[in-house]
């Protein structure tokens, strides 16, 4: 997959980013259930509306890189779990703004199952 540069809002520093594999942890922002239905492998499921909750523990490094994603690029659930983790004070988090839907048109693989 090629990577491609995204403009950057004012309001907003997580840079979006195309996902590599080697390129950050990624994050589903996405609900429990969307995230058992199919998720990036190695995903960790951080639904947007529980960041300040669980990222304490699911993600203890922050300065690890993360990369968080939703279902497509219409869905806002990766920009604001990103907006809240930069608030948390991680700092190496990226946007992948076209998702889980431009993962699998690549021909890329989901895992599902429930969240460990």
């Amino acid at each position: 997959m090629e990577s491609r540069s995204f403009r950057s809002g004012a309001r907003r520093t997580a840079q979006r980013t195309s996902y590599q594999p080697s390129g950050g942890s990624p994050a589903s922002a996405l609900g429990p259930q969307y995230y058992e239905d199919g998720h990036i492998p190695g995903a960790i499921n951080i639904p947007h509306t529980e960041v300040q909750e669980l990222a304490p523990s699911l993600l203890p490094d922050k300065d690890a890189p993360i990369v968080v994603y939703c279902a497509s690029g219409p869905c806002q659930n990766s920009d604001l779990a990103a907006r809240q983790l930069e608030r948390l004070g991680y700092t190496n988090v990226r946007d992948y703004h076209e998702g889980k839907a431009e993962w699998v048109a690549a021909g890329h693989p989901l895992e599902s199952g429930v969240a460990v």
